[in-house]
């Protein structure tokens, strides 16, 4: 079984509202595909692109009712919000179970009432930026390089309380740090690789991954080319330098993977959908010893996710 703590399907189909999820010939993420891979749980990220007419709150909650009626209400997927939820979709009958995430928070604009509607609704999990600064948080590309703001600062209060989980994938260096002071629960990487192989800025430095492994957090690993290698293709076995680079810096029970599929244009030679995820799992058991593979493909996010989600 395969945990995927990041796609970017919704943000597909809030694009194009003929998009169904069982599309193979546009989406990368299909129901079919995530039974074919084994995927046992997958995070559906809401993202509200930049060239889309309206980009507000509404937006937001009309992206809430695509994850409902075209994934929930239409398919076989169980809806994770709680540790009695996590323990049931473990059932052979229960899975593909789906985390709902939000990545980016500027529609929601400081109102921290429009957080618990969505708390209400089922988010479980939040990333304060895309790439861009926003009214909480500068992200990885904003030149100024800041941190959290003070209603960003009121804002993680509230995620605190809530006990949401938090995603520093997109933040600059600085909200990062900062967010590692406020947060009183493990954080999670969801979609990064390590810098120290490939330096592109949206991956980990080694103080970072130090940071998340000390705090018993964990990182997704990317299956986005260019967060993989600098070459012009990318390759399943060029991800195993970021795997043994974070094991050395003890992180062998904080890997798992975050693919970003339908997030990315380009894709891993073997690893275009979910259901390829066997591909993985395949050169994963020729490098690694079993325990370590089921930890990365499973064991580990799933303890982390036992360990951060609500009880009920």
């Amino acid at each position: 079984m395969v945990i995927d703590c990041h796609c970017d399907v919704l943000g597909k189909m809030l694009t194009d509202g003929n998009l169904h999820f069982q599309d193979n010939t546009r989406l990368d993420v299909t129901y079919d595909r995530l039974v074919d891979g084994g995927v046992a749980i997958q995070t559906f990220a809401i993202w509200i692109a930049e060239h889309l007419p309206h980009t507000g709150f509404d937006e937001v909650l009309r992206s809430v009712d695509l994850f409902r009626t075209r994934i929930l209400d239409k398919h076989p997927v169980s809806f994770i919000r709680n540790k009695a939820d996590l323990k049931k979709s473990t059932l052979p009958d229960q899975f593909p179970g789906a985390i709902l995430h939000l990545e980016g928070v500027d529609a929601l604009e400081g109102h921290l009432y429009r957080l618990r509607i969505l708390h209400s609704l089922g988010l479980r999990s939040l990333g304060l930026t895309w790439n861009h600064g926003n009214w909480a948080a500068d992200g990885v590309s904003e030149p100024r390089n800041g941190g959290l703001s003070l209603k960003g600062r009121q804002f993680i209060e509230e995620c605190n309380r809530l006990a949401l989980i938090l995603d520093v994938s997109h933040l600059s260096e600085a909200s990062f740090w900062e967010l590692t002071e406020l947060a009183e629960h493990p954080l999670i990487a969801s979609h990064s690789n390590a810098y120290a192989i490939c330096n592109h800025p949206r991956n980990l430095n080694d103080a970072q991954i130090q940071s998340i492994i000390a705090g018993d957090g964990q990182i997704g690993l990317t299956f986005v080319p260019w967060f993989v290698t600098t070459g012009s293709d990318a390759r399943i076995h060029q991800l195993f330098p970021h795997i043994d680079h974070i094991c050395s810096l003890g992180g062998e029970n904080h890997i798992g993977f975050g693919s970003d599929f339908d997030g990315i244009s380009k894709h891993i030679k073997g690893l275009e959908h979910p259901g390829q995820f066997t591909e993985l799992t395949n050169e994963l058991q020729k490098h690694y010893p079993e325990k370590l593979v089921q930890g990365f493909l499973y064991d580990n996010m799933f303890r982390y996710y036992e360990k951060v989600l609500p009880d009920l």
